[in-house]
């Protein structure tokens, strides 16, 4: 069974920064793209940001473009996402995913159990 459990959340006042992380089991981590939703209160999930298998190829949204920097180490089973000069807006439960590089929600398969981040003023 796959599981992704993501940890790193929390409040942080705005432009601050926060890591989150997301440790992946159950399946050969190394063979897949990871990626990283997010979803606001009223809001629709949208995507953050992705890494390919190697490492090699990242891509984001653009409303995190230059703040937000997505990682992995394969021999730890792990994906990061550093955020920097967090905003209000960025305010959103966070979802780890595993899949196939693409900012749609229907090329992963598997998706973690979220975790809160909240910007304060």
């Amino acid at each position: 069974q796959v599981q992704l459990v993501e940890s790193g959340g929390g409040l942080v006042q705005a432009g601050g920064s926060l890591r989150l992380s997301c440790a992946a089991s159950g399946r050969t981590f190394s063979s897949y793209a990871m990626g990283w939703f997010r979803q606001a209160p009223g809001k629709e999930r949208e995507f953050v940001a992705a890494i390919s298998w190697s490492g090699s190829s990242t891509t984001y949204a653009d409303s995190v473009k230059g703040r937000f920097t997505i990682s992995r180490d394969n021999a730890k089973n792990t994906v990061y996402l550093q955020m920097d000069s967090l905003k209000l807006e960025d305010t959103a439960v966070y979802y780890c995913v595993s899949g196939s590089m693409s900012p749609s929600t229907r090329r992963y398969d598997y998706w973690g159990q979220g975790t809160q981040v909240t910007v304060s003023s």
